[in-house]
């Protein structure tokens, strides 16, 4: 089976934090930086987050301009992508964003022996759908897969980023660095202790660094399929520029 070609997103601190110990969050990017984001969500087709970033932030994971949605819809899908998340606790506020924002599918995975206890704890707020006892990334994705998603964005937290890259099953990774340091022993980082794919003897490699105002943007080819899908994805770019031009000249000659 072809996987959703997986990409994970992620703004941390120099020191490799995604947050403060404290509850309010703090802001790892800028708007620049937040409008790439938005456009990569609406590239998507699913946007995954783990169970404790839903608790922790109350993502609304919604495409944030307006006319990215109205092309979504043009283009016969939905308004925003599909919302996922995984679960073995079930212990997910109903009332979160995750579930009352965006008129669009949510789908909670979960252990199979879990599966009828969470489902009666979120009612008809999600789809939940179980997997083995011992659920992997590489499950979900497969199941994605069969509903149609073609491209899955993962937003973290850490523990989510750990999965995917120790099954090695994630494409590309966009890793930005905030200009500043966390330094609390006890704050979220970006991925846990494992062992993973890329060591000192294979290394991942960086495709691709940009500035974004007061921040980087890193982006590392995990696997084969990242140069066909970063070729289509400047190809669409070129194409919807085009016809941005072709419409501003007809404007100027009306």
């Amino acid at each position: 089976m072809t996987l959703p070609y997986i990409t994970l997103s992620c703004a941390m601190s120099i020191d490799g934090y995604l947050d403060s110990e404290a509850p309010r969050r703090v802001a790892m990017s800028n708007a620049e930086d937040f409008d790439r984001v938005d456009q990569l969500r609406a590239d998507s087709d699913a946007i995954m987050v783990g169970a404790s970033t839903v608790r922790r932030d109350d993502p609304r994971l919604l495409v944030r301009s307006a006319d990215r949605r109205l092309e979504r819809v043009a283009a016969g899908r939905s308004m925003t992508p599909v919302k996922v998340t995984v679960t073995a606790s079930g212990d997910l506020p109903v009332e979160s964003s995750f579930f009352t924002s965006g008129d669009v599918d949510k789908i909670v995975y979960c252990p199979r022996a879990e599966a009828a206890r969470i489902a009666s704890t979120l009612g008809g707020n999600a789809t939940v759908v179980a997997l083995r006892n011992e659920v992997t990334m590489r499950d979900v994705a497969e199941d994605l897969a069969e509903r149609g998603v073609r491209r899955l964005m993962v937003e973290g937290g850490g523990r989510l980023h750990t999965q995917f890259l120790r099954e090695d099953i994630a494409d590309e990774l966009q890793l930005v660095i905030a200009p500043f340091f966390v330094g609390e022993s006890r704050a979220p980082r970006f991925v846990e202790a494992g062992a993973f794919p890329w060591t000192a003897t294979r290394r991942a490699r960086l495709a691709d660094t940009r500035r974004i105002g007061d921040v980087v943007l890193l982006r590392y080819a995990l696997s084969e399929r990242f140069e066909a899908a970063a070729s289509a994805a400047s190809a669409a770019r070129v194409g919807a520029d085009a016809v941005d031009r072709v419409g501003a000249d007809r404007d100027r000659t009306a």
